[in-house]
């Protein structure tokens, strides 16, 4: 398990033992940290900007990237197939990176493309499993489907009335589902655009959501 603090610490535990096994120094608040599927690696995004990757081999940080000095990196994604991460920023902004192995187990970055997807702040950022669209949600109360063959914008997702801090798609990647500080939370038929459920009963903002696939139609997952 791997943790981030606003103390400025990136931090990996053992469920098996007590205490935090590992600690890494960011020196400012860490508001995002994502694990490479290569499981060798941790990134690590924080509030002055700085996005950096852990080696937990070497025990160090591998790669330090700072794409708007003093805009905070809100949000990570890491696409599954290990080709690329997106950073998201209080701007509005996306860079996209390519990532490439050298002859080094270390990951390299190679810049791919600067999206400027909102004008509010971009809350969460998430490549899809498929690794053809990235969604992300906004304080502008959207939500936006991009192609990651060219970085166009496919659709608009609109509905909440407040800002939209969480999404995460559906394992086909043809359904998400999003939370909002309206107090909802709703999932989305991505094919037609459409709000298909409306989740309520929270008195107080939805931060944060996840998603079981069986649930979307009431099927048991070994049926």
């Amino acid at each position: 398990m791997y943790t981030g603090g606003e103390d400025g610490t990136v931090r990996v535990w053992d469920l098996r033992s007590p205490g935090c096994q590992r600690e890494y120094g960011s020196r400012a608040a860490v508001n995002t940290v994502v694990l490479h599927p290569n499981q060798g690696e941790l990134i690590s995004g924080d509030q002055t900007g700085h996005i950096r990757v852990w080696d937990l081999t070497a025990n160090a940080c591998s790669c330090e990237l700072v794409p708007e000095v003093g805009t905070a990196v809100r949000s990570l994604t890491v696409a599954l197939d290990g080709s690329m991460v997106v950073a998201a920023n209080n701007h509005g902004t996306c860079y996209v990176w390519r990532m490439l192995r050298g002859t080094s187990l270390t990951t390299h970055f190679e810049p791919l493309h600067k999206l400027r997807a909102h004008q509010g702040y971009i809350l969460k950022c998430l490549i899809s499993p498929d690794v053809q669209q990235l969604a992300t949600t906004s304080s502008d109360k959207t939500v936006k489907l991009w192609n990651l063959d060219g970085f166009g914008l496919e659709r608009t997702l609109t509905g909440h009335s407040r800002w939209v801090w969480d999404c995460v798609f559906s394992v086909d990647g043809a359904y998400l589902v999003t939370a909002s500080s309206d107090a909802t939370a709703r999932l989305w038929d991505l094919a037609s655009g459409e709000a298909i459920r409306t989740y309520s009963g929270h008195h107080k903002a939805t931060v944060c959501c996840a998603l079981n696939d069986s649930a979307i139609d009431g099927r048991d997952a070994d049926s």
